[in-house]
């Protein structure tokens, strides 16, 4: 199996302390995959991560490129960043990136969407993935208002269709999230929600998987790492098997 590409999940952390008249800054960079990275490699997968603030320079350009991968995951970095290109910046025209991802899938790619505050539309609308063309090839229709719910008193997972490849080996109930973006699944043949959330009396997409043309695509509705998957889930004894499993079945490798 080809490697999986990551793009997303790296955060620069800027922090302010004020102490009388004086005011002294601190700076850090975190990385919110990295037991997903881990999950993966224990399942044999090799994962190769862009951070978001390198997606406008690194991020492929070409199906040539995007072949070299299994699948793509896209996680907690919005449509701008993969949008914007060095190009672009200097008023010069460049290639579409959703657009891009929208045709290697149709021409048989796998690509994942993972939520988080700057996933599908984002906590405060600026992952901004509604009506472009990722969305298109989504087994989910994204709001075009902010669409995460945070969920302190946490979500219970339940499965809709035990018997889909992605839920197989699962060896104990699924853990609580604590919050997830809210999608609408999509109602074609070609779509199927295996587990939702109920929150307020509504059933939420979870997982929903879609085939799209000669390719696959899945939409997973909360993080791949803290802090909507709850301690429980990281810890989860099924954790590493339900992640690769996802990225296994896009790949057409279950």
């Amino acid at each position: 199996m080809k490697p999986v590409l990551l793009a997303g999940e790296t955060f620069h952390v800027t922090s302010f302390a004020s102490k009388g008249m004086e005011v002294g800054s601190s700076s850090r960079y975190l990385n919110g995959a990295t037991r997903y990275i881990e999950a993966l490699a224990a399942q044999g997968i090799e994962v190769v991560q862009i951070g978001g603030e390198r997606c406008e320079a690194e991020f492929p350009r070409s199906l040539e490129t995007l072949g070299q991968y299994s699948a793509v995951v896209i996680s907690d970095v919005g449509a701008l960043s993969l949008l914007y290109t060095p190009e672009t910046r200097m008023g010069q025209r460049s290639v579409n990136r959703l657009e891009l991802l929208r045709h290697w899938v149709e021409q048989g790619g796998g690509l994942m969407m993972a939520g988080g505050y700057t996933g599908f539309q984002g906590m405060d609308g600026s992952a901004m993935f509604h009506g472009t063309a990722v969305e298109d090839c989504m087994p989910v229709e994204i709001s075009p208002h902010p669409d995460g719910l945070e969920a302190p008193e946490g979500l219970d997972p339940l499965i809709v269709d035990a018997i889909h490849p992605v839920l197989a080996g699962l060896k104990s109930s699924i853990p609580f999230v604590l919050g997830m973006n809210r999608v609408v699944a999509r109602t074609n043949v070609e779509t199927a929600t295996l587990i939702h959330c109920i929150n307020r009396g509504r059933e939420l997409p979870l997982l929903t998987v879609r085939d799209y043309g000669a390719g696959r695509s899945l939409a997973w509705m909360t993080d791949i790492g803290p802090h909507w998957l709850s301690d429980e889930f990281m810890r989860w004894d099924s954790y590493d098997i339900l992640m690769a499993n996802m990225v296994r079945w896009l790949a057409r490798e279950i």
